[in-house]
């Protein structure tokens, strides 16, 4: 050092040296402490090195313990009982196994490699803001990490939301199980956005009552906007009710994304069952949802047309074949006066792609864009004929559409080719896209079975798979019970399977 120092104010003199002296001065200390601050560190994404060095920069007087382990395999379940438990009590690798009296930071990994974390556990042990900074900087750095349980770590709102968005940013991260956490702001359903990549989360036991299921029931979805990535949510031993059963059957009108639910154990009664049973069979929309289905028909109407005039250079040719295939659907209505104009409007540059059809598609899609622009125009004042078709024009457009594989197909259950209407009211099909339904541990009675037998038998092969309703207010041998049963088997494809089997071994024998 003396020797680094003595060479530096020969070369310089004055101010120089002072200058020399000080980034000497700052090369050592950078050597004895390379970091200050938790925002400078760079994870290497060993948690086992960067994980106890966060929470000492942080000032964590207790460092939890982190510990590899391999992961768990999964007890598959072989009859319908067993699997019913598996939804409802704890599972095997649960906290209780993985008890430890420090605090301690379990990490399943593979092959023993402490960079490959799958899964991270937190167990017992409180998740407070320095802990909550910390895994914002760790959890992202794992490219690899599938799964987060944290189970009775007294979270609070701030920290829900602080793991929300470091959630959000974690490449593969799609299993989210918080259970024993109990928040008095309820607001779980921020895990749930529209942005949100969660395919999996768990709720259980988390004290949510009505007031916290009408927030995740609006995360399912209101009549604009809906999830497009949760499979699976678990909602057992909470305490919604029946109020929060029929915010929960909302969210499910106009969800088409949620495959498994699980309501067991809620305090759930006939009168929240039969919004969840009604939800499962047709339905009638609501005013609300009866205008919305009309402007996105109208959207949809109108967006082929807009992007073959707009962007005909670029040929596409679904644009093409879906606005002919709806010109063909409204073919000798009411425009014969247009066809005549249609030609002149055609000649416009930019729109010689449209004829990538044939002569004929021209004056069709001439027609449409003609018209597309004088209602915009002319507006309420135009007569009858230059008004948007209503009721069961729209109906037979939004199915010809459908049926040709438009390329703007419609992720919106307010469209479903399938709504009728029936004495003045708009019928929706009803939710086929869940297939799984636990409402166990509840108090239905046999009048909630009799609607629930409607909506499932109504839904034909598709819809519900697997409807859980023991240990109920009905005898086991309860005659609609046993009719919904059979029904489940029926559809049940693994006896579909067997069966299928069975009739090929017999059909050799012969």
């Amino acid at each position: 050092m003396k020797k680094r120092v003595e060479k530096a104010s020969k070369e310089k003199g004055g101010s120089g040296v002072e200058e020399d002296l000080s980034k000497i001065a700052g090369l050592i200390f950078e050597d004895k402490c390379p970091v200050q601050t938790i925002d400078s560190y760079q994870c290497s994404g060993n948690l086992e090195m960067d994980f106890p060095e966060l929470c000492a920069l942080v000032g964590l007087s207790e460092i939890p313990i982190v510990k590899l382990r391999q992961p768990i395999p999964a007890v598959t379940p072989t009859d319908n009982n067993a699997m019913e438990e598996s939804l409802t009590q704890i599972s095997p690798g649960s906290p209780v196994q993985l008890w430890c009296p420090k605090p301690c930071l379990h990490v399943e990994t593979e092959n023993e490699d402490s960079q490959n974390a799958k899964k991270i556990i937190i167990s017992g042990w409180r998740v407070d803001e320095m802990v909550a900074q910390v895994l914002s900087k760790t959890l992202p750095s794992l490219s690899n990490l599938q799964s987060l349980k944290i189970w009775q770590a007294r979270l609070t709102d701030h920290i829900l939301t602080s793991l929300k968005n470091t959630i959000s940013i974690c490449a593969n991260l799609r299993t989210v199980i918080l259970e024993g956490n109990p928040i008095p702001e309820q607001s779980y359903h921020i895990l749930m956005g529209e942005d949100s990549m969660i395919a999996h989360l768990s709720l259980r036991n988390n004290h949510i009552d009505e007031y916290g299921a009408r927030l995740i029931g609006s995360a399912l979805s209101t009549t604009y906007s809906a999830n497009k990535n949760l499979l699976t949510l678990n909602m057992a031993f909470n305490s919604i009710g029946d109020r929060g059963a029929q915010f929960i059957a909302q969210g499910l009108r106009l969800n088409r994304t949620l495959l498994c639910l699980s309501l067991a154990y809620n305090h759930i009664t006939d009168a929240g069952a039969f919004s969840l049973a009604e939800v499962l069979g047709p339905f009638a929309l609501s005013h609300e949802e009866i205008v919305e289905r009309r402007q996105q028909l109208i959207s949809r109407d109108q967006s082929p047309s807009q992007r073959v005039s707009s962007d005909s250079k670029f040929e596409h040719p679904l644009s093409v074949h879906s606005s002919s295939s709806l010109d063909q659907n409204m073919k000798g209505s009411k425009n014969t006066s247009k066809k005549k104009d249609a030609p002149k409007k055609e000649e416009r540059p930019g729109s010689q792609s449209v004829a990538i059809g044939g002569k004929k598609e021209e004056p069709k899609l001439g027609k449409k864009v003609s018209d597309t622009k004088v209602s915009r125009g002319r507006g309420g004042k135009s007569g009858a004929k230059d008004k948007r078709p209503s009721g069961s024009e729209l109906e037979e457009k939004s199915s010809s559409v459908h049926k040709t594989g438009d390329m703007t197909e419609s992720l919106s259950p307010l469209l479903h080719p399938g709504i009728q209407h029936v004495d003045g009211k708009v019928i929706q099909p009803g939710n086929t896209a869940l297939i799984s339904l636990n409402i166990s541990g509840n108090k239905l009675t046999d009048e909630s079975l009799q609607k629930f037998l409607s909506s499932v038998a109504g839904q034909g092969e598709g819809g519900v798979l697997r409807l859980s309703l023991n240990r109920n207010c009905f005898p086991p041998d309860c005659e609609t019970y046993l009719k919904i049963q059979e029904i489940m088997s029926s559809k049940d494809p693994l006896n579909k399977t067997s069966s299928c089997q069975l009739d090929d071994e017999q059909e050799q024998a012969t």
